[in-house]
């Protein structure tokens, strides 16, 4: 078994409320997804009542949904960037309340073309949750806790996909649709008090005692340490030579792969079930909900089983590939969905896929704090992977619907498409990255790891 030569020997996970803070960190970053999915998905409740105040045409409303996605994907390589220069408390901070205060003066806009803007300013401000989230648990978790604490800050989205319906719908019955996006944007901006007043790094935090300050340096926390007397600084990769990485390009490709999946059961899962299993509105309120709720669970077991698997002595390379690898080849049953006889059989296979993806996920979030060659990389690595993948969150619907358009309507190629992709994605996790571990810093050795 392979040790990494920045974790020192472990010790004993402290026991007590008092000795747990980081899962009080982990849960501030849930909590701002919860809000970044809401405020993300207010639009796409609130359209159909939008376009009859402000009479969006029809070719618009998918360029409203899209350009959320140009933001959003552009920003996560400056994002990074910035987090890692800059401190993750006072971007992220920024960040939601950028994202906050575009959400609630959508309730003000008055055309189109502001709404448009509007949308590209909200992709703007949350590009920073991703790598943010990614960075607070590298410092605040040990390496044997890191997948599920990752898993629990990316549930987050799940869990304010599944409230976003009912609660925006129920505020648009109350009050409007304008205020709906007032009240989405002010919990965003409540949410940067919270943080900014609880949030420190850990070796700065007043509550954080010294046993859990002690387990959390012994377990791996990519903290940043000065060098001793008298020796000279280690050499810097520079943020564009993290592309001459082949681990990094592998990350790139893998991550695209999974979120290709996990789009079409963001975008279009709800059209399939309706067009090609006949569900019925009721119908699709009450099992449309189904995946998404078995992959609440698929994330967190996921997280709990790369992180046993590390405490049961597995290398950390062989740990996070198992998982990877293994969810994203169970997804790709995806593909399987079309060619069931039954609704209640296309249900499960589709369950299935969505919670096998998000089982790697886990492992997913992970990987910037497993390899950044240094702890000054890690927000920077997960905003160039997760750059990637957003790539995926306007490409994959509008292949998707192109296809769909060819065929007259069939999903079959679509699915057997996705379910391909998942293939793909696994093997890049499975063969190009050589081995998950920090990266060497040697510019020599840049090109090849």
């Amino acid at each position: 078994m392979d040790t990494p030569s920045d974790v020192r020997a472990p010790l004993p996970r402290p026991r007590g409320l008092r000795h747990n803070l980081r899962w009080a960190m982990v849960g501030l970053c849930s909590l701002a997804f919860v809000f970044n999915y809401l405020d993300r998905t207010v639009l796409s409740v609130s359209l159909p009542y939008i376009g009859e105040d402000i009479h969006i045409p029809a070719s618009v409303e998918g360029l409203l949904l899209g350009a959320f996605f140009v933001g959003y994907a552009l920003c996560q390589l400056p994002a990074g960037a910035l987090i890692d220069r800059f401190g993750v408390r006072r971007l992220f901070a920024g960040g939601a309340l950028i994202w906050g205060g575009v959400t609630a003066a959508t309730g003000l806009v008055r055309t189109p073309a502001e709404l448009v803007i509007a949308r590209l300013g909200l992709g703007v401000g949350e590009a920073v949750a991703y790598p943010g989230s990614a960075k607070v648990v590298s410092r605040w978790f040990p390496r044997r806790e890191r997948a599920l604490a990752n898993s629990i800050w990316d549930n987050g989205s799940r869990i304010g996909a599944v409230l976003s319906l009912p609660l925006v719908t129920a505020l648009i019955a109350a009050f409007g649709w304008r205020w709906a996006f007032a009240v989405a944007g002010f919990l965003a901006v409540a949410w940067v008090v919270l943080w900014v007043r609880a949030y420190r790094e850990p070796r700065e935090h007043p509550r954080l005692s010294a046993e859990e300050l002690a387990y959390i340096e012994a377990g791996g926390a990519r903290l940043e340490d000065a060098p001793a007397e008298g020796a000279s600084a280690a050499p810097r990769v520079r943020w564009r030579s993290l592309f001459r990485y082949r681990t990094v390009w592998g990350m790139m490709l893998g991550f695209f792969a999974l979120n290709y999946v996990i789009f079409f059961f963001i975008t279009w899962f709800p059209s399939y079930l309706v067009r090609d299993r006949g569900f019925d509105l009721l119908q699709l309120g009450v099992y449309g909900m189904i995946p998404g709720i078995v992959a609440i669970g698929g994330s967190l077991a996921g997280g709990i089983t790369s992180d046993a698997l590390l405490r049961r002595g597995w290398s950390l390379n062989r740990a996070r590939k198992t998982c990877l690898t293994g969810g994203l080849l169970f997804s790709s049953v995806i593909a399987a969905a079309v060619f069931v006889p039954t609704a209640g059989m296309a249900l499960a296979l589709l369950s299935v896929s969505y919670a096998s993806v998000a089982f790697a996920a886990a492992s997913v979030a992970s990987l910037p704090a497993d390899v950044a060659p240094q702890p000054e990389q890690v927000s920077s690595l997960a905003g160039i992977q997760n750059c990637a993948s957003n790539i995926a969150g306007f490409l994959g619907p509008s292949v998707t619907g192109l296809m769909l358009q060819l065929s007259g309507g069939s999903f079959v190629g679509p699915l057997v498409l996705s379910g391909a992709i998942a293939v793909v994605g696994a093997l890049s996790y499975g063969l190009l990255i050589k081995r998950v571990e920090p990266l060497p810093v040697h510019p020599v050795k840049e090109a090849t790891a």
